[in-house]
């Protein structure tokens, strides 16, 4: 029998315990041997609960019992979860954890301090919730050479977008409806501003090009500036918004953004709606390939922190690979990125349009009749700035993904 500690005891922790409690004959199946939840480290006690015998208050009583061989870390936040992982992969026990802040910002030193250990510093949970994509990187594409990963990674942002779309809603009234259903926190900035894609895209770069990504050289745009006329412009071009993070290996560096886009409908992520989420990877061989599913929630998420501890007990007193080093990475300069994009205007600026942009097709909507829509050509995110401080009447601009 394998037993372990869960340090955290809110959403994930929970559903973690749950899991494990649930699926105990299956998992020790899958495991080899029986897995056992001894501890549950929280500053909170938990009267009436069904495990609040296992709840502790003190990280030492984890790190000094030679019994716990693994420990879900599910606290979130940097410390003390930066701290407690540090001790207890330097003790040799590995560490599962579902901390997308915390393995952004120091993936590469946890995975290498459980190596020193032989032992293991899993993440699965902190990308994607209950999608398999961190294990698919790092073993049935290991023969690619990943040309793209492209996702829908925050539930929140796509839920927001999904209902603009669908009822012509302003943000502020969706966003609203999501935290009431509890999609969204109170404060949603982490949301709705791009920060969480961004470190999930970051650890996804940083896996793709196996050096690390610093989640704070990301180009991160978020939507609350997204309008109800956006999507009518959107609707009327045949496309969908979404809010895509992307990591993209050019010829000249590796470039990574979080911002919305315009996307064609057939392309595969303009049908993911609501609190799902979706990645899109691209190899050299083997082409393009998704992942679809429930991106955040109790229980998906802790499936994969659980799906990490059976990896953990198969492979005590050896470390898993994973290849992410230390040496930081320089993006793309993201001015010198080439695109094109979707403007929004007034009607005055039409003959500085055709001067400055060329011969384009208007779009004009009988909803919006001061202002018109029209289609770049390719060119720099930097070229573009400078022409549209050009335009007295310019309303906004949206990304295409091509």
């Amino acid at each position: 029998m394998v037993k372990v500690a869960v340090m955290g005891y809110g959403t994930v922790g929970s559903g973690v315990v749950e899991v494990l409690c649930r699926n105990a004959e299956l998992i020790e199946n899958r495991a080899g041997t029986a897995v056992e939840v001894k501890y549950i480290l929280d500053i909170r006690s938990f009267p009436g609960d069904p495990h609040e015998d296992k709840v502790i208050h003190d990280f030492e009583i984890i790190l000094q019992d030679p019994e716990i061989r693994v420990i879900c870390e599910t606290m979130g936040g940097i410390e003390p979860a930066l701290t407690f992982s540090r001790r207890a992969l330097a003790a040799g026990k590995s560490v599962c954890t579902s901390n997308k802040e915390l393995v952004a910002s120091h993936g590469a030193e946890l995975i290498a301090l459980a190596e020193e250990n032989r032992c293991n510093y899993l993440f699965e949970a902190s990308v994607g919730g209950g999608i398999p994509i961190i294990r698919p990187l790092n073993t049935a594409l290991t023969a690619e050479k990943i040309l793209e990963i492209t996702g829908i990674l925050n539930g929140t942002t796509n839920y927001i977008l999904s209902k603009m779309e669908k009822e012509g809603a302003k943000f502020e009234e969706v966003l609203k409806k999501a935290q009431e259903k509890g999609y969204a926190e109170r404060n949603p900035q982490a949301d709705v501003e791009g920060y969480d894609a961004c470190r999930k895209i970051a650890i996804l770069a940083s896996l793709m090009s196996g050096k690390t990504v610093d989640c704070r050289d990301i180009y991160t745009e978020g939507i609350t500036g997204i309008t109800p006329e956006d999507f009518a412009y959107a609707k009327a071009l045949g496309m969908a918004i979404r809010l895509l993070a992307v990591c993209k290996a050019e010829p000249d560096g590796y470039m990574a953004a979080v911002s919305p886009c315009m996307l064609s409908e057939d392309n595969p992520l303009s049908g993911i709606h609501n609190v799902f989420n979706a990645v899109f990877v691209c190899g050299n061989m083997v082409g393009e390939t998704m992942y679809y599913g429930r991106g955040a929630g109790k229980l998906p998420t802790a499936s994969a922190v659980v799906a990490d501890v059976i990896d953990c007990v198969k492979h005590q007193g050896t470390h898993i690979w994973c290849l992410w080093d230390r040496e930081k990475i320089a993006l793309k300069d993201f001015g010198q990125v080439t695109g094109r994009f979707f403007v929004r205007t007034a009607v005055s600026d039409e003959a500085a349009v055709e001067e400055l942009f060329g011969t384009v097709e208007k779009i004009r909507l009988p909803e919006c009749p001061r202002e018109f829509g029209f289609v770049t050509g390719e060119m720099t995110q930097d070229a573009f700035a400078r022409k549209a401080e050009k335009l007295p009447g310019f309303l906004s601009r949206i990304r295409l993904k091509d």
